[in-house]
């Protein structure tokens, strides 16, 4: 007779073992959307902080209101964008995956971002700036609009149970962010 060594049967996974597994897969999760989430609520905080200074650069008039009310007026028109962005971006999300979704979103936040960042001033480029300004607002906006939904979707999503807990998780990061843009705003305006 010839010994052969036995073979070990493979562990089947038990429910706690799978419970634990998906608690883990649940907090990636929340970690990657809060993340996310936070970086674009940022990029639209800080611009609403930053609004007397966007004024004077691409709003010039003899009329500082007059300028000011523009700046807010471009912020503002981001909200318009927003709906569309959510049916969009939420419908390809739909198809391609949340993760697809949410790439998407963060990339045209990034782009927004950019232009803004890179847009020369009125001095330099006239009413261009202005223009340029404010379509990097709508592509802000309809990334936003795009974002929280196919987050809070993959937050459900991957939620081993209280599936409206970790939903709650992308309101958390936003008060955060607001107060973090508010705080970033106030010491490099004085």
């Amino acid at each position: 007779m010839t010994d052969r060594p036995t073979q070990a049967r493979p562990e089947v996974p038990t429910a706690e073992v799978t419970l634990e597994f998906q608690r883990s897969q649940a907090r990636r999760a929340v970690v990657a959307a809060s993340i996310g989430n936070g970086l674009e609520w940022f990029d639209v905080i800080v611009y609403g902080a930053f609004a007397v200074t966007i004024a004077k650069l691409f709003f010039p008039s003899n009329d500082p209101m007059a300028s000011l009310l523009l700046a807010f007026g471009s912020f503002g028109i981001s909200f318009v964008m927003r709906p569309l962005g959510g049916i969009l971006i939420g419908r390809y999300a739909d198809v391609a995956g949340r993760k697809a979704g949410m790439l998407v979103s963060i990339s045209l936040m990034f782009i927004g971002t950019l232009f803004i960042a890179f847009v020369p001033t009125a001095q330099m480029i006239g009413v261009t700036a202005a223009v340029i300004l404010l379509l990097a607002r709508l592509i802000q906006g309809f990334a936003a609009g795009g974002e929280f939904g196919t987050a809070t979707a993959f937050l459900i999503e991957h939620a081993p149970n209280r599936r409206a807990f970790y939903a709650s998780w992308q309101v958390g990061p936003q008060g955060g962010v607001i107060l973090l843009a508010g705080i970033f705003g106030f010491v490099l305006n004085n």
